[in-house]
This record gives structure tokens, C-alpha cells and sequence, in this order.
């Protein structure tokens, strides 16, 4: 069984903020233990920080893999550039990297099937290149996992979901591959040439 961490809950936010952000609270829970405990309770009271400690060093080693503004937006760029052949050829390639096994799917809801220890992933990238997208393509894919039995359900693109449409894959458990996300998935896409 894999363990997944609700994405509003505390550390799941704390790993998405800088990581000095729980560097500061794990101070203030240090300061705030070292006025209110004696001396001889101190080393039971600081386990408190320990967790905020180890989410900063989670945080900050994300933080410092991720790639920059600059290569998201040529990596993007790149991305938008490319016919569905090229795109979907290279979004193949990246998932097989990362050590999934990928069944391309001949569906208008789902382009791949990922799979990794055991667990089925359906994913839709068609709509890549639209400007603005809405909750229609996310709706066909939530249709498609439940009646396909797969775990989850991922949804690829270079513009912009309306909030409508965020807040269904938020509700329906659609993990949107954008951005820097989308970036780090095709980290070995070279960077658009400039014209």
C-alpha cells in the first residue's frame, strides 16, 4: 500500500512553500519549548521541531532539483512547438525514463496508460497546446479511470486550466502535469531554438 499525503494537509503545503518556511517554525516551536519546559524536559519537547526539520530538508532538496523560470518557459515553449507526434513521442520517452511502463491508448479521453509497481495510471495530453482549458476533457477522464478500474488519473498541458477546471481535478483526484511539473517530466527536451 502506498502512502499518500492529502495535498491541503500541513506538511503537504509546508513541502510546496520555501523550505525555510518550516526552518521557521521549527525554530519557533524550539523557542517556544525552551520557555515553557525546564531544562530536564527540553530534549522531549524539541522532537516537536524534528518533523518541521526534516520537511525543510525535503522542501530545500526540491527546491534545488527543480528547473529554473527560465528553463520551464523554453522547455514549454519547446513543448508547444512540436506536432502531437513529436509531443506525445517525447512525453512516451519521459515516462519510460522515469520507469513506467507506457500502452499508448487509442481513446479521446486518455492518450497513455502508465503503469508503475503495480499501479495504473491514466493520462491525457492531447490538448497540450489550448490556451485555456476547462473541466469537459477532465470530466472524460475521470469517466474513463472509474470505468477502467485505474488508480489514478494524470492530465498534461501547457496553458492555463480554469479555476472551475482546478477545482475538479482537485475534488476528482486528477493530478495536473503543468508548468514546472511538466518541465521536470520533459527535463531532457532541448530548449526551443530562437527564430
Amino acid at each position: 500500500m502506498r502512502f499518500k499525503m492529502h495535498e491541503r494537509s500541513l506538511f503537504a503545503v509546508l513541502l510546496r512553500s520555501p523550505w525555510w518556511v518550516s526552518v521557521l517554525i521549527a525554530a519557533a516551536i524550539a523557542l517556544l519549548v525552551r520557555l515553557t519546559f525546564s531544562s530536564e524536559y527540553m530534549v522531549f519537547g524539541m522532537t516537536g521541531a524534528l518533523p518541521f526539520l526534516g520537511v525543510a530538508v525535503v522542501a530545500l532538496v526540491r527546491q534545488l532539483r527543480a528547473p529554473s523560470a527560465g528553463r520551464v518557459a523554453a522547455t514549454l515553449g519547446a513543448a508547444q512547438a512540436m506536432s502531437w507526434r513529436d509531443f506525445s513521442t517525447v512525453v512516451e520517452a519521459a515516462f519510460v525514463r522515469d520507469g513506467f511502463g507506457v500502452a499508448r491508448l487509442d481513446l479521446p479521453a486518455a492518450d497513455f496508460e502508465i503503469t508503475k509497481a503495480g499501479r495504473v495510471t491514466l493520462v491525457s495530453c492531447k490538448r497540450w497546446k489550448a490556451a485555456n482549458q476547462g473541466v469537459g476533457p477532465l470530466q472524460e477522464l475521470v469517466a474513463l479511470r472509474k470505468s477502467r478500474e485505474a488508480a489514478e488519473a494524470a492530465y498534461v498541458s501547457t496553458g492555463a486550466l480554469t479555476d472551475n477546471a482546478q477545482k475538479y481535478a482537485a475534488d476528482f483526484g486528477v493530478r495536473l502535469i503543468s508548468g514546472v511539473d511538466l518541465a521536470q517530466l520533459l527535463r531532457d527536451l532541448p530548449p526551443r531554438a530562437k527564430a
